[in-house]
């Protein structure tokens, strides 16, 4: 198992000197650009994949990168999102599936979930993918359930809000895990280096 203690103690001694004054920015300051709304996988580390800095990206992670559309009553997704667009002001959200999700491949292979009521609950949020049928392969169902969930953001009051004012931009991308290539699902390349907002 790593130790995290030694993790801890690696940064303070060979990272934090480094970046003491961005630190020290930060301790008063806090304007991530960026909503970066990821699965839990482990594998998947947004500031390793953007090569952000502290206090660039504003993360949420949930199971299957899974984005419920807005009602009303306690959410901590809707809370979050709400959050990072109406008081810190992102200029964009970034909805990031990838390959060999662990929640697609439940969905894709109709794994039995019985035992897990939880999961199988949360996992209902991915239905609306316009993937999720019989015989979609995963590829095609992660990239269905990017599109998905995009659409349930532009749901969320502040995201529609802040659309329609035209001072945010969403982005739907797939990271490919074994490649580490990372693909925009409206153009099909890389992603785009930022734009200028209208």
């Amino acid at each position: 198992m790593h130790d995290l203690a030694e993790g801890v103690a690696r940064f303070r001694r060979d990272v934090f000197p480094a970046k003491a004054d961005l630190f020290a920015r930060l301790a008063t300051t806090h304007r991530p650009g960026t909503l970066f709304i990821g699965c839990s996988d482990a594998r998947v580390v947004p500031e390793l994949i953007t090569r952000s800095e502290p206090g660039d990206l504003f993360v949420l992670r949930t199971a299957g990168n899974l984005v419920p559309a807005y009602a009303p009553g306690p959410d901590a997704v809707a809370a979050g999102i709400e959050y990072a667009v109406a008081v810190l002001g992102v200029r964009d959200i970034v909805l990031c599936g990838h390959s060999g999700c662990g929640a697609m491949t439940a969905l894709a292979e109709r794994h039995d979930l019985d035992a897990l009521p939880a999961i199988a609950a949360w996992l209902r949020y991915a239905d609306a993918s316009p993937a999720h049928a019989d015989g979609a392969d995963l590829a095609a169902l992660v990239r269905g359930n990017v599109r998905a969930q995009l659409a349930n953001l532009r749901t969320h009051p502040s995201v529609a809000r802040a659309l329609a004012e035209r001072r945010l931009t969403l982005r739907g991308w797939v990271f490919d895990i074994p490649t580490g290539d990372v693909t925009d699902i409206e153009t099909g390349g890389a992603p785009a280096p930022d734009r200028p907002h209208a």
